[in-house]
């Protein structure tokens, strides 16, 4: 299958996806559908019956294992998969968003081959914006070509995330690096935030949990866009990377550098 191909099959997987089971529910979800699993997360009908589709599907596509969010949550052995070739599978990125009845949500999915993502797909549900990366192909928006921007701001337009962080860290990143920064909302939604940095929205999103579903198509997109998605010490994100905490995504190097700089001072 040539990456063409390729794409346009998943833009219509994503599609088929979001008619037959996101939609439907979206501001129709009964109580029951929708399952507390830990203090801060929670699981819908929707994400579960998306990600055996896409399981099922991609498995067609490509016969390698499927490393899909509530699998994961199930059997945390299905993160072993990550150090081989495999498909990295988001079905339902904001659903603390969508269980609310509000945007943004979205689907991600990535290919990653020892550790690594090479190929990206971010998936706006509602809009149908369509984001493709290939690793040394570039970044693609609903088929154009980009190339990602600064807004040119100053100070430069910052989501912080403070969600995850233990009480110290968050009180010292309010401290020392938000008042660097005008401050954005932070959208709940890696599928949302990841095309904000690129598309000239925000400049930088500092995100402290770093699970693969949330990060592999991201971070690979934005990096072929010309920005820099990669931990505080400029190391590179791995899909493998295991519990490692801190993921910094920059429109440019320049904006990522000072506030990577000013995240060391803090460790």
């Amino acid at each position: 299958m040539t990456p063409t191909v390729l794409h346009e099959t998943m833009h219509a997987l994503l599609r088929e996806v979001s008619v037959q089971i996101i939609l439907p529910r979206y501001r129709a979800l009964a109580a029951h559908e929708v399952i507390s699993k830990a203090a801060d997360d929670v699981v819908t009908v929707a994400d579960r019956e998306s990600e055996a589709m896409l399981g099922e599907r991609l498995r067609q596509i490509a016969d390698v294992p499927v490393v899909g969010e509530e699998a994961a949550f199930a059997d945390p052995a299905v993160l072993e998969r990550l150090s081989g070739d495999c498909w990295i599978v988001d079905p339902l990125d904001g659903t603390r968003n969508f269980a609310r009845g509000q945007p943004p949500f979205g689907i991600l999915i990535a290919m990653a081959s020892g550790g690594i993502a090479h190929t990206g797909w971010i998936y706006d549900v509602l809009s149908d914006r369509f984001c493709v990366a290939q690793r040394g192909k570039g970044a693609f928006v609903n088929g154009e070509k980009i190339v990602a921007r600064a807004t040119g701001e100053n100070p430069p337009v910052a989501a912080i995330s403070l969600l995850f962080m233990d009480p110290a860290k968050r009180e010292a990143v309010k401290a020392h690096i938000a008042p660097h920064y005008r401050l954005a909302d932070i959208p709940l939604c890696a599928a949302e935030q990841y095309p904000r940095v690129a598309l000239g929205v925000n400049d930088l999103a500092l995100f402290e949990r770093t699970h693969p579903w949330d990060h592999a198509a991201g971070a690979l997109w934005l990096e072929e866009a010309g920005g820099t998605a990669a931990r505080p010490d400029g190391s590179a994100y791995r899909v493998d990377g295991g519990e490692r905490q801190g993921l910094l995504a920059a429109a440019t190097p320049a904006l990522f550098e000072p506030m990577a700089g000013r995240l060391a001072w803090l460790a």
